[in-house]
């Protein structure tokens, strides 16, 4: 099912930079105003599960649980009838397929363009960590030259539960949050809008199969609690955070939205991609063993190049190109997916299937690859130049901020992750 040789009928697939037959994501969509139901994405078009079902080219369970208005049961089932859902409907979409089933190419697909997609899970709860060492050591380094890391950060994987209600798919409008702000040069703090609006592009894991109330993951089966992969923006209000923060953390700064990109990227379509988390200097301690596993150490790692673009108001009005902001690599994470999902059940905490984790800014050692307005303009203090002649220091009013992530390499067809987009209203 790797084979780049192999190829779809399904014309736009054949090449497709995100979705050829290789990757096959599930998600969520409505076809011409119908009601939600579960779908393939493949090259322009969707591939319509509820449609294969009532023609009869899928059957049974899985194919059902896959076919819903949210995908919730397709995840609870685990890797196995998974992995065969997909092998079958990889034999379904390539070029070999029977004549009976490229004949009702009509009733099976629709144009991509022409749906709505959704949330592909009803997330019970969501949790963002900060696992990109490198944005945690260029924030932290703002704030505390000398000591940009905390103590914990190498020991422990650092999260904050966030807000499930506020996660919206690709394409919905931000609106700039209000929320008490304080400049150091002001007396007391105001209520207003925020002034330093800004995303943050990270990794999302869905969560498949979960755990029991008080019983934990082992770090060697943790990924086969992952369900799959999507582009996550964590919009951030940097003023509001500044000066809520303190002691808890992150709440109206963050709990306003969090985008996502609509389609599920299955471990199956990563599995080429898989590398080794690369390792830590010697200086570093090793993980508790809970957080351990010599096997994820050698292949739970993905190699994902990620990409930032902005375009605002007025290049879109000109019909200048999104500008690229950074280019980075999942590989920078400083915690793999697994060591994630056993940190978060270690005290006994229930996941379950639909659950949505963030994996924390991913940042490169140097600025090109900068998953934050706060690292590109040093907090503020050095703005941006855009091609338009335009300066940036945070996001300003009718600026599209917009996510991708690529899968590459040597004999492989590219799996991508569709768009992570969102306009900034006032």
């Amino acid at each position: 099912m790797h084979d780049p040789q192999r190829t779809s009928w399904v014309a736009s697939a054949r090449g497709h930079s995100d979705f050829p037959v290789q990757n096959l994501p599930f998600g969520v969509f409505s076809p011409n105003g119908s009601p939600p139901r579960g779908g393939v994405a493949i090259g322009e078009s969707i591939l319509d599960l509820k449609a294969c079902l009532e023609v009869g080219v899928l059957d049974g369970p899985t194919a059902e649980a896959a076919a819903g208005s949210t995908l919730n049961a397709l995840m609870a089932l685990g890797a196995s009838p998974r992995a065969a859902l997909r092998a079958r409907l990889f034999d379904l979409l390539s070029d070999d397929a029977p004549a009976a089933v490229r004949g009702l190419e009509s009733r099976l697909l629709h144009r991509a363009a022409d749906c709505a997609v959704h949330l592909p899970a009803s997330i019970g709860d969501y949790t963002d960590f900060f696992a990109g060492i490198h944005h945690a050591t260029n924030t932290g380094r703002l704030f505390r030259p000398d000591a940009p890391l905390l103590d914990n950060y190498k020991h422990i994987p650092i999260a904050y539960h966030g807000r499930a209600s506020s996660v919206r798919p690709s394409g919905t409008q931000i609106h700039r949050p209000a929320g008490q702000r304080k400049r150091a040069d002001e007396a007391a703090p105001t209520l207003g809008p925020s002034r330093n609006l800004d995303y943050e592009l990270e990794l999302g894991v869905w969560i498949g199969p979960g755990n029991a109330l008080g019983s934990v993951v082992p770090i060697d089966e943790a990924a086969n609690h992952i369900a799959g992969f999507c582009l996550l923006n964590d919009w951030s209000a940097r003023d509001i955070q500044g000066w809520e923060y303190q002691p808890l953390g992150p709440f109206l700064a963050k709990n306003f939205l969090t985008t996502i990109s609509p389609w599920i990227v299955t471990p199956e379509a990563l599995a080429p991609f898989r590398i080794p988390q690369p390792p830590r200097p010697d200086e570093d301690p090793k993980p508790l063993p809970y957080l351990w596993s010599t096997h994820d150490q050698a292949s739970g790692a993905l190699d994902l190049e990620l990409e930032v673009l902005i375009a605002t108001s007025a290049m879109r009005a000109a019909g200048t190109r999104p500008h690229r902001l950074s280019i980075g690599n999942t590989s920078h994470l400083y915690w793999t997916p697994a060591q994630l999902v056993a940190h978060h059940t270690s005290g006994g905490c229930n996941l379950r299937s639909g659950d949505l984790l963030g994996s924390g800014t991913i940042s490169t050692p140097d600025a090109s690859g900068a998953g934050s307005l706060l690292e590109l303009t040093e907090g503020g203090r050095k703005p941006i130049e855009l091609p338009s002649g335009e300066t940036r220091r945070f996001l300003e009013d009718g600026d599209e901020i917009t996510l991708r992530a690529r899968a590459t390499g040597t004999g492989r067809a590219t799996i991508g992750f569709g768009e992570c987009r969102g306009v900034v209203t006032g």
